[in-house]
């Protein structure tokens, strides 16, 4: 099961490594990552692989988003089904 994961706040040092450093210790595989600073706000969107999870989708979230509020960014996380349809033209 792919999820799209978006990261979007103040920029500062450790973001990538705090993110990646959460997904591997929950088994979670990074397929692609796009990171960009805009205005000095940092924005990432990452593909994850969550078919060998160590915990259920929505535990994940929960647990990305209280992760952000750790780090000062939003992180939220969405089905790669549920985003595609929400973006589709």
């Amino acid at each position: 099961m792919n999820a799209i994961i978006t990261v979007v706040g103040a920029d500062r040092i450790g973001i990538i490594a705090a993110v990646s450093a959460f997904l591997a210790e929950r088994n979670i595989n990074i397929q692609d990552i796009s990171q960009t600073i805009l205005s000095g706000n940092f924005v990432m969107m990452m593909m994850a692989d969550l078919s060998a999870a160590a915990a259920p989708l929505e535990k994940v979230k929960a647990e990305l988003a209280g992760l952000g509020d750790s780090l000062g960014v939003s992180i939220s996380l969405m089905h790669e089904k549920v985003f595609s349809a929400m973006h589709r033209i």
